[in-house]
């Protein structure tokens, strides 16, 4: 089993432009998966994990609701924002500046065959790394994706979270608000869920911003001890 994470910060780009480099990577991974099963070649598989910044963009997955963007096309278009259905679980969701976007693409064969395991593991990386900052962040019954004051009236939502899997090869991921500009989120109704707020890391510590790159060390750090992986760090 390959262990191995090749990183990667792709800095700020576009969303289609991403999603197109995911689906790439995704199906070289499902190919070699698929000529060892046919040929019993042998062939090791790669891990990757993408770190990205999109521009404002909305994303509605495949369950999801289309009457949970507020937005016709026009008004879109004066917000400077996209739009996309895409293929991931979950529903409607806003990726923008000050959003750090983690997409792993994993052969869970080479770690665990259980993607609810999957998912709670992603939701402790983001769990952990806000306990840095002295947040206390959990999970919500029911919802993934991690909140802050959970079972009360004060409850809101500081990352998202939306994959899709195949043959044991996930894609897609979180978007955790770091410095992000909450105003985009009033044009959805974030992951269909009413009456809950959304949050940023730099509006609960009371700071103009904060550095992302020591949160995104943070996060691989986690990344890599609950995964047991070893990180390659592409430049």
């Amino acid at each position: 089993m390959n262990k191995t994470i090749q990183v990667q910060d792709l800095g700020t780009k576009d969303y289609k432009e991403t999603w197109d480099f995911q689906e790439a990577v995704f199906k070289e991974i499902i190919d070699t998966k698929i000529k060892n099963k046919r040929q019993d070649a042998g062939l090791e598989t790669s891990n990757h994990f993408l770190f990205v910044e999109h521009p404002h963009v909305y994303t509605l997955g495949k369950s999801g609701d289309m009457s949970n963007l507020l937005l016709d096309e026009t008004q879109l278009a004066a917000k400077g924002a996209t739009f996309y259905k895409i293929n991931r679980g979950g529903d409607i969701t806003y990726h923008g500046p000050g959003q750090i976007v983690g997409y792993p693409i994993l052969d869970l064969e080479n770690f665990f065959t259980d993607i609810h395991k999957y998912l709670r593991l992603l939701e402790e990386m983001i769990i952990l790394t806000l306990s840095e900052y002295g947040l206390n962040a959990a999970r919500s019954k029911g919802e993934t994706g991690v909140w802050l004051d959970v079972g009360t009236p004060f409850a809101r939502k500081i990352c998202a979270m939306g994959v899709r899997a195949s043959r044991w090869v996930t894609m897609h991921g979180f978007a955790l608000n770091v410095n992000a500009d909450l105003g985009y989120f009033d044009n959805i109704i974030p992951c269909g869920i009413r009456g809950k707020a959304v949050t940023s890391l730099n509006v609960e510590l009371g700071k103009i911003r904060v550095d992302e790159a020591e949160v995104k060390q943070k996060l691989l750090h986690h990344f890599q001890i609950l995964f047991e992986a070893e990180l390659d760090m592409k430049a």
